[in-house]
């Protein structure tokens, strides 16, 4: 009876403090993002920490921040969810950082494309976010909006600079790429 007590009072802090923590992740569920003219840009899975440790190399996951355990059963959960609700991208692009990589492979919605336009510029000076940032928009303007949906694995400055919004770990952004012209429109998913 106590038991049943605590956990009823429990439950709503739980359910509000859980995206924080990165448990809750974007559905797919809806089935707009399974459309063809659709492009999910993903962050990686949970890698904690804050950027690289210094001196670290892209080709030397040893010296990366990488995915910790939770990470590794979120990107393979996110995975499984996304296939039992018909999720199935025509291309999985990531960023070269492991942790990118790593969650793209776990989640096992296709073969993994490394894409150095969605590296992580975390570091690197204005100029070359802007230029990066241009590069990826003229890539994304350059898919055909009836050969998807796209799936990108990258970070969350990549996604910021691109949408100008934030991404938890798994979480992050559909852009519906226009059919017949006009403007691309950016969904933040939950």
């Amino acid at each position: 009876m106590a038991l049943s007590f605590v956990f009823a009072r429990l439950l709503p802090v739980l359910l509000l403090v859980a995206p924080a923590l990165g448990v809750a992740q974007p559905s797919v569920a809806d089935a707009s993002l399974r459309q063809p003219n659709v492009l999910v840009i993903l962050r990686h899975a949970s890698a904690p920490g804050l950027g690289d440790p210094p001196g670290f190399r892209i080709d030397d996951c040893r010296t990366q921040r990488n995915l910790d355990a939770a990470g590794r059963q979120q990107a393979v959960d996110l995975g499984a969810a996304w296939r039992r609700d018909g999720f199935r991208p025509t291309r999985v692009m990531s960023s070269a950082w492991c942790r990118c990589q790593e969650t793209a492979r776990l989640m096992d919605v296709g073969p993994v494309r490394v894409e150095p336009m969605l590296n992580s510029f975390f570091e690197a000076e204005g100029a070359a976010r802007t230029a990066q940032t241009e590069r990826l928009s003229r890539f994304i303007d350059s898919l055909d909006p009836k050969g998807g949906p796209y799936l990108m694995v990258t970070h969350q400055v990549v996604i910021s600079a691109l949408t100008g919004h934030g991404a938890r770990s798994a979480g992050g952004v559909a852009i519906e790429l226009p059919v017949n012209g006009g403007q691309r429109r950016v969904r933040v998913l939950d």
